[in-house]
């Protein structure tokens, strides 16, 4: 997670092997306005560019013109569209979107304890993987490219990340109820499935949250997550009542409660954090590696307050966006949560100069790829990097016309604005056409089993929600 940002502009320097005389690209893109980020990381926009990709991999940024003379075996005619990194959805659990509208208007405790740990002492693994198929399907139409997994079964997550094409860093999800076999487990799932489909997946260790793991487990973790070079997933601080609790019965906040289990001296991804404390941010600020995601609209639907992005980044935290689970926030859609951001942040810093679209986009490109540790790899359009890239179609009634193109993306632009996704220079969707799932198949075989899936009359949940 404290990789550098790697920032380039497009330009004629295209690097080796570029030019009408040299091998075949994979991929051509011509014509688009490519968001890119200048020397100093800011976002940027390039006009009649072209993307030159091969072996999975960005050659060059550069002109149109340029671009049209290397030789491809595809290319996509990108005029009138705006070429962007892919999206990163910073924390989900992908396969509850069979809980989507389940559980609505009511209090988090009662959302935990009376509808959802009871439901998913229902899962099979199937249920987990068909929901994931379903999760992946509406993150490609949304131009999500990567996303941050924490839950369970997901040896069947990953299988999933591996069918569709997506890129992912998963975790299994564990409590301390379940002994030391649950963080075992979780390990072991690390260990096995780092570098799968192709390296597109990235594996974590995913421990709940610290009010249903213990400290010691938690020590323990941060131990293999050193141990093992391994980023560490979690809950933490996730609204003030949390927070307020965690000081009443121990003495510090959830922030606290991980630098004492020495995980802010690894690489960790704080989920939420709409509790934090000024020391708490403090404390962030001097973890060489904590990064936070933000998921505003499940905050909405709760009541909670928000993030502090603002005061994150004043301590150089970098701060990603997320959706949490569709049990939750009903939708995976990364550019809603995007616009909430910035209205959001408007709002709560009651400062319309705060939160600028340019801003938002770099947190959900740039800052997006560090918080869940591929900040090397993802989130810019650069030479070097993955060819994870998105088309976004911007001739629609609703952004036109577009006097500011940043504020039209932020602002007026929609998920389904997105035409075509590319993952590793492999075209996953195609002027809205899904090429790697088959979404009516799999809503077929999920609708029949949602009747035992939601059963909550046995008396049985994973866990109770006591902070």
């Amino acid at each position: 997670m404290a990789q550098p940002e790697h920032t380039a502009g497009p330009g004629p320097d295209a690097g080796p092997g570029f030019g009408p005389d040299s091998a075949p690209a994979g991929l051509v893109i011509e014509g688009c306005t490519a968001l890119v980020h200048d020397a100093g990381g800011d976002v940027a926009f390039a006009e009649d560019a072209g993307i030159v990709i091969r072996d999975g991999a960005i050659a060059a940024v550069t002109s149109a013109a340029e671009a049209a003379r290397v030789p491809a075996a595809e290319r996509i005619d990108a005029r009138g569209q705006v070429a962007m990194p892919g999206l990163v959805n910073c924390h989900t659990h992908a396969p509850m979107v069979f809980l989507r509208g389940f559980a609505e208007d009511v209090p988090v405790e009662e959302w935990f304890n009376d509808w959802i740990w009871p439901v998913e002492s229902n899962l099979t693994d199937r249920d987990v993987e068909l929901g994931a198929l379903l999760a992946c399907a509406e993150m490609i139409r949304g131009g999500v490219t990567t996303f941050a997994d924490h839950y369970f079964a997901m040896d069947r997550v990953a299988d999933a990340v591996a069918a569709t094409g997506m890129r992912a860093v998963l975790g299994l999800a564990y409590f301390s109820s379940q002994g030391t076999a649950g963080r075992e487990r979780s390990l072991e799932f690390a260990l096995r499935r780092a570098g799968a489909a192709d390296g597109r997946i990235t594996t974590c260790l995913a421990p709940h949250a610290p009010y249903t793991v213990t400290d010691d487990d938690l020590a323990a973790t941060a131990r293999l997550a050193r141990e093992h070079g391994l980023l560490v997933h979690l809950h933490a601080a996730e609204n003030r009542e949390q927070t307020e609790q965690s000081l009443a019965r121990h003495g510090r906040t959830p922030v606290e409660v991980l630098q004492r289990c020495g995980l802010l001296d690894t690489d960790v991804l704080i989920a939420h954090g709409t509790g934090l404390t000024d020391a708490d941010i403090a404390l962030l600020g001097r973890a060489p590696g904590a990064g936070v995601a933000t998921a505003p609209r499940g905050y909405l639907k709760f009541g909670w307050d928000t993030t502090p992005v603002r005061a994150l980044r004043a301590a150089g935290v970098p701060v990603g966006l997320a959706t949490d689970g569709a049990a939750s926030n009903n939708t995976l859609d990364v550019w809603e949560s995007m616009a909430l951001t910035a209205l959001v942040q408007k709002s709560a810093e009651r400062d319309a100069t705060w939160a600028t679209a340019r801003q938002v986009l770099h947190h959900a490109t740039t800052q997006s790829a560090r918080v869940v540790g591929l900040g090397d790899r993802v989130g810019s359009l650069a030479p070097g990097r993955r060819a994870d890239v998105i088309l976004v179609d911007l001739t629609g009634p609703h952004t036109q016309p577009v006097h500011d193109l940043a504020a039209t993306l932020v602002h007026s632009a929609r998920a389904g604005d997105v035409r075509t996704t590319v993952v590793d220079g492999r075209v996953l969707m195609r002027d809205r056409r899904l090429l790697t799932v088959d979404v009516p198949a799999v809503a077929a075989e999920l609708a029949p089993r949602l009747a035992a899936l939601t059963e909550r009359g046995h008396g049985r949940r994973i866990q109770s929600y006591d902070t």
